[in-house]
């Protein structure tokens, strides 16, 4: 589903996984295991030993073109919900957010909804680059996430 009115610009994508909910939060929850999922294809490397505990965390990825990122976490709930807004080292984030949110459906299986909120973004030189984050672009993430947590 994707939502582009009003200023509200959403892209969001939805699937069961056959795991639990806790092993596919490790996977998210690491950036480290982050370029390993992304169907973006946007992500190249992230330390070892970052892995997000509390809202206020920041971890630090490369992108594929080499510049690097500041991911600043805003929402977390252990093995539930995790929420960053990236952003250029020591500069404020520009506005949009990566979200997951996790819902155990019994002891192996777990809904997961992947958001990308560009809402409040105000750099129109990074709109072009934000639509182009489709329900497909998640869905591919959450396929590949699938993929890793069901152990094929």
């Amino acid at each position: 589903m994707t939502i582009e009115q009003d200023g509200i610009r959403v892209a969001s994508a939805a699937r069961e996984i056959d795991a639990e909910a806790g092993r596919i939060f490790e996977l998210i929850a690491d950036p480290a295991q982050q370029p390993r999922w992304d169907g973006n294809d946007n992500l190249a490397v992230a330390e070892e030993g970052q892995r997000v505990r509390s809202v206020g965390d920041v971890f630090t990825t490369r992108l594929t073109g080499g510049a690097v990122r500041e991911n600043h976490v805003v929402d977390f709930v252990e093995g539930r919900r995790i929420a960053w807004k990236p952003a250029e080292p020591g500069r404020e984030p520009p506005g949009h957010l990566w979200a997951w949110t996790l819902e155990p459906l019994g002891p192996s299986r777990t809904h997961v909804t992947h958001t990308y909120d560009w809402t409040e973004l105000t750099d129109e030189q990074r709109y072009a680059r934000a639509r182009a984050t489709t329900p497909e672009r998640l869905h591919a993430s959450l396929d590949r996430l699938a993929a890793l947590a069901e152990g094929s």
